[in-house]
């Protein structure tokens, strides 16, 4: 079997973790089995660069931010090679551009568009472990690039895909997916199985366990994921195209306090105006989620939306650059807020589900600023002092507990 295993950077965060994850790996490597190992940066490396730069440059070139972040996975697999090393089994570590991960021009929120694998089957073929960066590539002007933040995960699922693996195993410090964070949920269930589309609207939403991408890529390319704990030996949870449990209706809760609301206030009541606000966003590689549209009021209206915080400074400086041209009275962004999210396949054929969960929501006193839905999910913004609170009163209300 080729087995590709990728740990993200609280699995590799000092010197035990490291062993701890070359054992696991030398485990299944002495089964006779190929693997490719994907790390992420240790700990929370990339955190530091990103401060480091900042201490420099309060606005960083990307592409030489890009520069600076790629060093951190570079750390990881050269240290995870020594390990191999100590425990006696071959393996080599490879960055992005000695993979040849060619990836479009986007420093920052590059993408993937093919990866050369001759290198890693001559390796794997030599009986090496082959460790990889994870979250970086190489564009068509031979410069690094990153691939977002988690992009770790996208990574690993490329690489299964395009080297057909039997396995794409994904180790974080949780045991799996559940049906809310543990963390805010101390009783929340541990879920087997989930679909595709029900793990994508997970990630989307702020369940860090995936990356939302490499969700999308699994699926396109048929790659099952399985997500595992680098800490316990648990079983994990099963992430593939259908599901043989039986389908609940809820299948869990998420909160995603990384959210930022921004209001284009009184635009002209006429075609043309939504385009122009969002492809400029999407020209600029800002994601936006929740849209409401105001009913228009003397040839007026309002666009309000939501876009990652992180984004939220880029964005506003678009948006009032160009305040005139999108014919805006007024913009306006506020921080303090947070979605929570509920998703579930089962929620297609039981009406009803939003109902309940706007009622748990009443009954603990909580208001909703906005509402989006999807055909398995259903999104509110409120309060991010009320959001985990807000976890657990509709997680107990779709009775979700162990």
């Amino acid at each position: 079997m080729l087995i590709v295993k990728k740990f993200g950077g609280s699995s590799v965060a000092d010197r035990e973790r490291i062993f701890n994850v070359a054992k696991r790996c030398v485990e299944d490597y002495q089964k006779g089995h190929q693997i490719v190992v994907v790390l992420s940066a240790m700990g929370k490396t990339t955190d530091h660069l990103i401060a480091k730069a900042h201490e420099i440059d309060p606005n960083p070139p990307k592409r030489e931010l890009d520069m600076l972040l790629v060093t951190g996975e570079q750390v990881s697999v050269a240290l995870m090679a020594m390990a191999f090393h100590v425990l006696g089994v071959p393996s080599v570590s490879l960055n992005g551009a000695q993979v040849a991960m060619r990836t479009t021009s986007a420093y920052g929120a590059a993408k993937l568009k093919r990866i050369q694998t001759e290198r890693i089957r001559n390796e794997l073929e030599n009986r090496r472990i082959v460790i990889i960066t994870g979250f970086q590539g190489m564009n068509k002007y031979e410069d690094m690039t990153t691939l977002g933040r988690g992009g770790s995960d996208t990574t690993a699922v490329a690489l299964a895909a395009a080297l057909h693996a039997d396995s794409c195993e994904i180790y974080t410090d949780v045991e799996g997916v559940y049906t809310a964070d543990p963390r805010i949920v101390p009783n929340a269930k541990k879920l087997p199985e989930v679909s595709y589309d029900e793990m994508l609207e997970f990630a989307s939403v702020g369940a860090k366990v995936l990356h939302n991408r490499s969700v999308e890529m699994a699926k396109k390319y048929g790659v099952q994921l399985i997500v595992l704990s680098s800490l316990s030996r648990a079983e994990g949870t099963v992430v593939k195209e259908g599901t043989r449990m039986e389908r609940m209706l809820v299948s869990g809760v998420a909160a995603d306090k990384n959210t930022a609301r921004i209001s284009v206030i009184g635009v002209k009541n006429e075609p043309g105006i939504a385009f122009k606000i969002f492809n400029m966003l999407a020209r600029n590689h800002i994601n936006v989620d929740i849209i409401i549209q105001s009913v228009g009021r003397e040839d007026r209206k309002d666009i309000s939306f939501t876009v990652a915080k992180n984004d939220l400074q880029e964005a506003m400086m678009l948006l009032n650059e160009n305040q005139a041209a999108i014919t805006a009275q007024n913009i306006t962004c506020e921080e303090g807020v947070a979605k929570v999210s509920i998703i579930g396949a089962g929620m297609l054929s039981n009406p009803g589900v939003a109902a309940k969960m706007f009622e748990a929501l009443y009954s603990a006193n909580i208001n909703i600023k906005m509402i989006a839905t999807s055909e398995i999910r259903i999104t509110v913004l409120i309060d991010e002092e009320d959001a985990n609170r807000a976890v657990r009163t509709v997680h107990d209300a779709f009775e979700l507990a162990d």
